[in-house]
């Protein structure tokens, strides 16, 4: 995603005319859309449908890579284990039978990790903060900015390195905020999108 051209911002941007001034910025390496320009961006449907007449976003978050954690470690057991049968046992039918079930455990947590970043959308507009996940059974939570107490992010030392944290929105007067939401990328940029309003 670093280094995306004018043009792949563009298409990006889904069709809308939109100024270089206007266009997304990613903020982090990957996990946070900030738009400066107003809604147009990053596929966001739920959170299209539910925009107001003149509220605009302000950043689009979205969950980290990290995600991807239990595929990735399934494919480098699976490629480790091929190349130690490889060398040690010589046998096919062994080396195609593990092949063949750390790629499929691997294809198939991917699948479901991609899922999950795909049915989740965050969104800050300078008026409320938008919250969707799921997409046969929906949850979502809104707030607006005027109800927002603090925002507290834990990142574990991992995650500072990765860039990958959980949030945890308070909101004032005791009312319960927003839930806990787990490995978002870029949590910091977010927050300080919340608190800036």
């Amino acid at each position: 995603m670093i280094g995306l051209g004018w043009n792949t911002l563009s298409a990006l941007s889904g069709g809308h005319n939109m100024t270089r001034k206007g266009c997304p910025r990613l903020v982090g390496a990957l996990g946070l859309w900030h738009l400066e320009g107003g809604s147009g961006g990053v596929r966001m449907s739920y959170i299209k449908h539910v925009i107001q007449p003149g509220e605009n976003i302000v950043v689009i978050g979205r969950l980290s890579w990290i995600v991807y954690h239990r595929a990735i470690a399934f494919a480098v057991v699976g490629i480790i284990l091929a190349i130690l049968e490889r060398i040690y046992i010589n046998q096919d039918w062994l080396l195609i039978a593990s092949g063949g079930l750390f790629g499929a455990l691997a294809l198939i947590t991917a699948i479901h990790a991609w899922f999950l970043r795909w049915t989740t959308e965050i969104a800050v507009t300078d008026k409320r903060i938008i919250y969707k996940r799921g997409f046969i059974t929906r949850h979502t939570a809104e707030m607006n900015m005027d109800k927002v107490a603090s925002v507290d992010v834990d990142q574990p030392l991992l995650g500072r390195m990765l860039d990958y944290g959980s949030i945890r929105i308070v909101g004032t007067g005791g009312a319960p905020g927003i839930e806990r939401l787990d490995r978002i990328g870029s949590p910091l940029a977010l927050r300080n999108a919340i608190d800036v309003k």
